[in-house]
């Protein structure tokens, strides 16, 4: 029986977000350039959509390029914008087929005009979409993020649009780059390594945390049903007692 057979249809998770990690190892265990490694996690990251798509998983955030990748050999982060336009031009009309809209969340600006051009193009056309919403997570840092939020309720204080006493935790998420969206129920990261690297630290503060070592061009749709079927195999409490989850169930 194959993982989305197994798979509880009626507890789908509402929210998944990845950390991709792992296609420089990939292509250095083949023997190529990086350059092929991030070519081949295009074809997972179509892959990890269909799959979530097909399972009716209303949003998947991809964590695809953060502040801190900026600091990578030059000619690595040109190739990898120059691969971001090709995959975003070329994708654009089988997303639209499959009814999935697209979203951008982070740094915007630090991208290069014509990378910017091609993602306002594909926001534009999957606009009209009501499927699974795919989040790209580009120039993104969850630090920055938090930064920006905290600089924006600063300045809605300053102004009078709001009161110092309207701080209260409900009203952060309101100024998140997410708003609007629901907090990750699992976060999944590839490659092995057993960390959050400063990804969506506020939203995935009760999200469920699977780890494995495929590498990102590995992952395909028996990857991503399993980490569903993990999900669902696990018991969240969110501070209760087990007995108060099985009491309000």
């Amino acid at each position: 029986m194959s993982y989305f057979d197994q798979i509880d249809k009626s507890r789908i998770p509402q929210h998944i977000a990845v950390i991709m990690d792992g296609n420089g190892r990939w292509a250095k265990r083949q023997n190529l350039d990086r350059s092929f490694g991030h070519k081949e996690g295009i074809v997972a990251v179509r892959r990890a959509i269909e799959a979530a798509a097909k399972a009716q998983i209303s949003y998947i955030t991809l964590y695809t390029f953060s502040t801190e990748n900026w600091k990578r050999p030059e000619e690595e982060v040109k190739a990898l914008m120059a691969l971001m336009i090709q995959a975003v031009a070329s994708e654009t009309p089988d997303l639209i087929k499959n009814n999935i809209r697209v979203k951008v969340i982070g740094e915007i600006d630090r991208l290069p005009d014509d990378t910017k051009k091609a993602l306002d193009l594909c926001l534009e056309q999957t606009s009209i979409c009501t499927g699974t919403t795919v989040i790209l997570a580009l120039s993104y840092s969850s630090k920055w993020e938090i930064t920006e939020a905290m600089r924006e309720i600063a300045a809605d204080v300053k102004s009078g649009k709001i009161n110092i006493d309207d701080i209260e935790e409900s009203l952060i998420p309101q100024y998140l780059s997410t708003k609007g969206i629901p907090d990750p129920d699992i976060l999944i990261r590839t490659g092995g390594e057993l960390r959050i690297s400063n990804f969506l630290l506020w939203q995935i503060a009760y999200s469920e945390l699977y780890f494995t070592d495929e590498l990102w061009p590995e992952f395909n749709e028996d990857s991503l049903y399993k980490a569903v079927l993990d999900f669902q195999n696990r018991e969240r409490r969110f501070g209760k007692t087990s007995e108060q989850v099985s009491n309000n169930s």
